[in-house]
């Protein structure tokens, strides 16, 4: 029965994806890094973010290490809406960290671009 459950919900997600793909507002990473380097400083009290950048790197880290489990143990289950909810706040909490190191998405996203084409196995050696 859980699933049964689990791929009803598993084809829900698939099918809401499918319908709003041309919808999907392929800003959101920039405009949510720009949203999280904007409360840098800002007042601890009135915001999360700006909290979480005012406890320091470490609690970025144990924030976006949590976050990387709570992914993980979401796979391991096989429900794809937990498995992307979580991903959402992984991606969200590495964003916060790149605010931390004075980056943003924009960088991440430069990167994966010069590396596509290239062959993981050249990509990876070209480091060494």
């Amino acid at each position: 029965m859980a699933n049964k459950t689990a791929n009803k919900v598993a084809n829900s997600v698939s099918n809401e994806m499918a319908k709003s793909g041309p919808n999907i507002d392929k800003d959101i990473l920039l405009r949510l890094g720009a949203t999280i380097a904007a409360r840098k400083g800002g007042d601890a009290a009135g915001s999360y973010v700006a909290g979480l950048l005012a406890r320091g790197e470490d609690a970025i880290l144990r924030k976006v290490l949590e976050e990387a489990a709570e992914t993980l143990l979401a796979s391991k289950e096989g429900d794809k809406l937990h498995v992307i909810r979580e991903t959402a706040d992984l991606w969200f909490h590495t964003l916060v960290l790149l605010a931390w190191h004075g980056v943003g998405p924009e960088d991440v996203l430069a990167e994966l671009q010069r590396r596509q084409g290239v062959s993981g196995v050249v990509e990876k050696a070209s480091r060494k």
